[in-house]
């Protein structure tokens, strides 16, 4: 039987300061629970009906440091999710981790200001999708382990490296240590994406929802890109959701480099 204290903790996680407190974050759901449960990540405690428990190997429920049988009325009162799915678990956050330091082999992604947890969630999904095995997050950017942002990705929080720093200083530091280095921007007024092929590495920036990629970055782009649009009206199409801008120039620099392969 869930205790007040233990749902009133469970219920603080949907905030950033009580995260960062606990260094916990939650993932719901019977395909997530059982991902996360065959990774590395630790899982504090799990929260289950029974029936899903008794689905699972032994080896793999007894992987979280506390397991917790629980009725669909209790599961309700800790989810986050419209319509709950059989467990929810709290996990400890992964170690933080050194800055990637780029390759001319390397594709990583860079995220100015992306405030939606919906989109940052598809975002790092796509990154596991196209192989990128490094994501580097704006301080403005939304909590990597905001709950609708761990389930938007679907899994894909364990496989992708998430970091949050000062974009400014980083790429400051690519740019004037690692000249070779290209850094792509997305910009309304940028290169046609097709007609100037990028070379399929290097950094590649996405800025925020409504304003874009913000002018103090902007000077730090070797490269400007534009996705064009092949409606020739144009009616009403301002521009691309920023996650499905990501999928097309990422899956435009996984072309280009197995056709250089």
């Amino acid at each position: 039987m869930l205790t007040k204290n233990t749902i009133r903790f469970i219920r603080s996680l949907e905030h950033k300061k009580y995260r960062e407190m606990h260094h916990c974050f939650v993932a719901e759901g019977a395909k997530m629970g059982e991902a996360l449960l065959e990774s590395s990540l630790v899982c504090q405690s799990l929260y289950a009906l029974p029936e899903w428990l008794s689905g699972q190997p032994l080896s793999k429920i007894h992987k979280a440091l506390e397991i917790n049988e629980i009725s669909e009325e209790e599961l309700a009162k800790i989810s986050f999710l419209k319509t709950p799915n059989q467990v929810l678990l709290v996990m400890k956050k992964p170690a933080v981790t050194d800055l990637p330091v780029p390759t001319e082999e390397d594709l990583i992604l860079v995220l100015d200001e992306i405030q939606d947890p919906g989109n940052l969630g598809t975002i790092i999904r796509l990154a596991n999708w196209f192989g990128i095995k490094h994501v580097i997050c704006s301080n403005g950017t939304a909590d990597v382990f905001n709950p609708k942002t761990v389930q938007s990705t679907m899994g894909s929080i364990m496989n992708v490296t998430t970091h949050t720093t000062d974009l400014y200083q980083y790429l400051s530091k690519i740019k004037k240590e690692m000249p070779g280095i290209p850094i792509f921007g997305t910009f309304l007024d940028g290169d046609d994406l097709y007609e100037n092929p990028p070379v399929p590495h290097g950094i590649i920036v996405m800025g925020n929802e409504s304003r874009g990629i913000s002018p103090q970055l902007s000077d730090l782009m070797s490269h400007r890109l534009f996705i064009p649009c092949f409606e020739e009206k144009n009616s009403g199409i301002e521009s691309l959701n920023v996650s499905i801008a990501t999928a097309i120039i990422c899956s435009e620099f996984r072309r280009l480099a197995r056709k250089l392969r």
